[in-house]
């Protein structure tokens, strides 16, 4: 729902809408039907801006992943050994060439 009914994204609508609610309540120069359906516009507009601000900081002030651990090796998992082919795809799904010590 993109968080239209959040304190943030009202606040942000009600100074969006100022200039138009000031002139519609306060100087009168404006209808305040007008100042009040831009003041309805801008809280979805309102809400768009700071939705895509919170997915553009969200990572923002989080450790760093921590370097993943080789899985043990278990049941239906066969131990890595020194003669087994080497398994890396890219992610079009082609196969990496492979590379040997003997390769240079």
């Amino acid at each position: 729902m993109l968080g239209m009914a959040r304190y943030s994204t009202l606040f942000l609508a009600l100074v969006i809408a100022s200039p138009a609610l000031y002139a519609g309540f306060v100087t009168h120069q404006l209808d305040v039907q007008t100042a009040l359906l831009r003041l309805l516009i801008a809280v979805p507009v309102a809400a768009i801006m700071l939705g895509v601000f919170r997915m553009i900081t969200r990572g923002y002030g989080r450790k760093p992943d921590e370097p993943r651990k080789p899985p043990e090796p278990g049941e239906g998992q066969p131990e890595p050994g020194a003669d087994d082919p080497l398994r890396a795809e890219a992610v079009a799904g082609e196969p990496f060439p492979q590379r040997r010590s003997e390769d240079g």
